[in-house]
């Protein structure tokens, strides 16, 4: 017997209809996608992804289509993986997640071998780097089998490198019932260890391999600088109370899963005490919003040359965002408290068209950009295009959320901790689904035109692993639809 695939069954079918002097459209033709093909896509993609693509179980975020060539935010080997979503904790939750969907044992799997790629890459520092070359174990300080006390061991929470690795890790804890001591041991090993990178006013920094020493660390409240440098001063940051790129957003929401799953007190007070930075550091009048990073003085610095000490309309929205996740958790109101200035303040900074300025200069509020030489200016018509000087306003639904919350009751506020999300088969989840499975090639990739930029290559068949999670979720979510209709 002869079995034709669906695309050439149906290529088959229009043909006859032709020849036969008839008319049928691809819509009568096409029939819905099956759970089972879902079922048999989920696994083609999970086995290619795993056997294929994975470097001892962990994943960058980009490769070619015949994956010589990798990378992540730079070109990588095939012995190394990134941290920063959407690579290996990204992959890892879109595993698990799918598993818990649709229960399918493979994917269990799938996520526990991700996250063995994490525990055998986490730092004696309790976090993550950027990114681990696994043939290269000894210039780093990790937990298992790693280099001597010269070797490196500095945990970044840059761009949600560390808390989205725990943050997977805390959550296929939960799902193995805390059974996995491997896995347990180095998810709450982590946890402590951010809790004793925490500095005494509640803030993080952007990176450490120590943890401070209260005496050195006095609480102050956020103040402005006599003067300040116009010129890159080239000096350390990284160990500066720091927002930059919504780091403590995603610290407070690690803490509040961690006390959810485990009920210690120890990680809600974390991130309530991270609320109570971020009531120290808003700035005074006449800008009362906050800035990237501060100095010990509390008082906004230079990070990198192109992230002067200003007052930031890009992550002074995120630590609002902030301040009304704490508030759905704690229902206290201290932590709205800021939010009328603070988003006045922003409402009257838009620039013409609704954005926002990254910077606005101290005391004047005179948006503030770079040259592309990197030269502080108040011009925007030179400036480098790798970073976003001019970011939207999420002020009009900031102010919605705030005054949604307000009149929130407490039953209300404790339903929008975790909501649980169900989802409904209809008409559009059916069409993503059958999309999803058409695209997936022979290999068992879902490719999509890109490039990789580290190797110059433009306009090309890639792999993302932004695209498998989001695929593989689109399946799981149509499977768990089907079967619970």
């Amino acid at each position: 017997m002869i079995m034709l695939s669906r695309s050439r069954l149906l290529k088959s079918l229009i043909l006859l209809c032709f020849l036969a002097g008839g008319t049928i459209s691809l819509r009568e033709l096409q029939a819905d996608v099956s759970v089972a093909e879902a079922k048999q896509a989920m696994r083609k993609a999970t086995d290619f992804f795993t056997t294929q693509v994975a470097a001892e179980g962990g994943y960058l975020w980009r490769y070619s289509r015949d994956l010589k060539y990798r990378e992540g935010e730079e070109l990588a080997t095939d012995s190394m993986i990134w941290l920063q979503p959407p690579g290996t904790p990204t992959v890892g939750e879109a595993y698990l997640s799918a598993y818990q969907k649709t229960g399918e044992p493979y994917l269990l799997k799938a996520a526990q071998a991700t996250a063995n790629a994490l525990i055998n890459s986490q730092l004696k520092s309790g976090g993550w780097a950027d990114s681990v070359d696994f043939s290269k174990r000894s210039q780093s300080q990790f937990r298992v089998d790693g280099g001597g006390p010269s070797a490196r061991n500095i945990t970044t929470f840059d761009d949600n490198k560390s808390q989205s690795a725990v943050h997977f890790l805390i959550q296929l804890d939960q799902e193995l019932k805390f059974k996995d001591q491997r896995l347990h041991e180095a998810t709450l090993y982590a946890l402590d260890s951010f809790i004793k990178a925490q500095f005494p006013n509640g803030g993080w920094p952007q990176r450490y391999d120590h943890f401070p020493d209260p005496k050195e660390y006095p609480v102050l409240k956020a103040n402005y600088p006599d003067h300040w440098s116009r010129t890159f001063p080239k000096q350390k940051y990284t160990g500066y109370y720091t927002f930059n790129d919504n780091t403590i957003q995603d610290l407070v929401n690690v803490m509040f899963l961690a006390y959810h799953v485990y009920q210690d007190p120890r990680y809600r007070d974390s991130a309530l005490k991270a609320g109570d930075f971020i009531i120290l550091a808003q700035m005074p009048e006449p800008q009362p919003a906050w800035a990237q990073q501060y100095n010990l003085k509390m008082q906004p610095a230079w990070a990198r040359k192109f992230e002067p000490p200003a007052v930031t309309g890009g992550e002074s929205q995120g630590v609002i965002k902030t301040l009304l996740q704490i508030y759905i958790y704690t229902g206290e109101k201290k932590y709205l408290a800021p939010i009328p200035k603070a988003l006045a303040y922003l409402k009257k900074s838009e620039l013409p068209g609704g954005k926002l300025a990254r910077f606005y200069e101290l005391k004047t509020n005179r948006p503030l950009y770079f040259t592309k030489k990197y030269e502080l200016t108040y011009k925007d018509d030179d400036m480098p295009t790798h970073y976003g000087f001019i970011v939207s306003s999420k002020v009009d639904s900031l102010q919605r959320q705030y005054e949604k919350l307000l009149k929130a009751s407490p039953e209300k506020l404790a339903s929008m901790q975790f909501p649980q999300r169900r989802v409904r088969l209809t008409p559009a989840l059916k069409a993503r689904a059958q999309s999803v499975v058409n695209a997936l090639n022979e290999q068992g990739a879902w490719l999509t035109q890109g490039e990789i930029r580290s190797a110059n290559l433009k306009n090309v068949p890639v792999i993302e692993t932004r695209v498998f999670a989001k695929n593989l979720e689109t399946l799981a979510d149509f499977v768990a639809a089907s079967q619970s209709d």
